[in-house]
């Protein structure tokens, strides 16, 4: 019989948070997988449980992964745990899901903390829709592209965030989606737990000039339908709102993208409306 694999939530901050089912899972199961055997080591140590660690991170995730069916094929049960919050999500244990789904073993959830979630909760914009989107690109094009892809999504936007790069992110959020509400939710939590909100132009200037730490959320509100934006197709052309975009500093290419997306119109339509204009012309 196939051993059950558990992916159990763990507190983002608090370690009162921890639920008493992922307690009893964690005593029960016959090993733990976990990205820090350090950091794993110290939350079971304070609720004095001792069992058996295994490293399980993005760099030896491929061979890990087989090392643990194997083990479940032993009929053992394994809980996977991130250093915080829920497995899977931005972290480690999707290939082991696969695998255990692959050979038939069962998967079991243990929920608890997101500390999306948690930011979106108490930053004041709507939670009725919502995206979110792991962490940033690191490079500034490839994060400027992304932004510009989800700009016209429906719906309030939630991105992880490093410390270093906080400013230059909202720099770019602020110059791809426009001046949107949005919240920087830091350190959730924790003692030194901080949601700053505020258009993304004061948040930019805010978070220009202060030594940020800890771990970030970035809260941003959908776009809003203005008068603007209800009459551009009436009021402006493709070609002048492509025109538009780049003066605000956006790259050629996702300005076509986000004027074809506001003109309801498949990119290769966009491009040869540009393209007839520039004959015209």
């Amino acid at each position: 019989m196939l051993g059950i694999i558990y992916l159990v939530a763990t507190p983002i901050g608090n370690l009162a948070d921890i639920s008493r089912r992922a307690l009893e899972t964690l005593a029960a199961v016959d090993l733990i997988a976990c990205e820090d055997t350090r950091h794993t080591g110290k939350l079971l140590n304070h609720f004095n449980i001792k069992k058996k660690l295994v490293s399980y991170h993005e760099h030896n995730e491929q061979a890990r992964t087989a090392e643990l069916a194997e083990f479940l094929k032993q009929g053992k049960s394994i809980a996977v745990v991130s250093d915080a919050g829920t497995p899977a999500i931005s972290d480690p244990a999707l290939k082991i899901v696969q695998k255990a789904h692959e050979i038939g073993a069962q998967v079991v959830a243990i929920p608890g903390a997101a500390a999306f979630v948690s930011a979106l909760i108490v930053s004041g914009l709507p939670t009725d829709s919502f995206f979110f989107g792991g962490f940033l690109p690191s490079r500034k094009n490839e994060r400027r592209k992304r932004l510009s892809d989800v700009s016209n999504i429906p719906a309030t936007l939630l991105f992880y965030e490093t410390p270093h790069r906080l400013s230059k992110s909202l720099t770019d959020c602020l110059e791809i989606l426009g001046n949107r509400k949005a919240a920087v939710a830091r350190e959730l939590t924790k003692l030194h737990e901080e949601t700053v909100l505020g258009s993304l132009e004061e948040l930019t200037d805010k978070f220009s000039q202060s030594d940020v730490k800890g771990e970030i959320v970035l809260v941003i509100n959908r776009a809003e339908i203005s008068d603007f934006e209800s009459q551009l197709s009436n009021e402006k052309s493709l070609p002048e709102r492509v025109a538009e975009l780049e003066t605000e500093g956006i790259d050629r290419k996702f300005a076509l993208k986000r004027a074809a997306k506001e003109f309801g119109l498949p990119r290769s339509e966009a491009y040869r409306i540009l393209q007839t204009e520039k004959i015209k012309q």
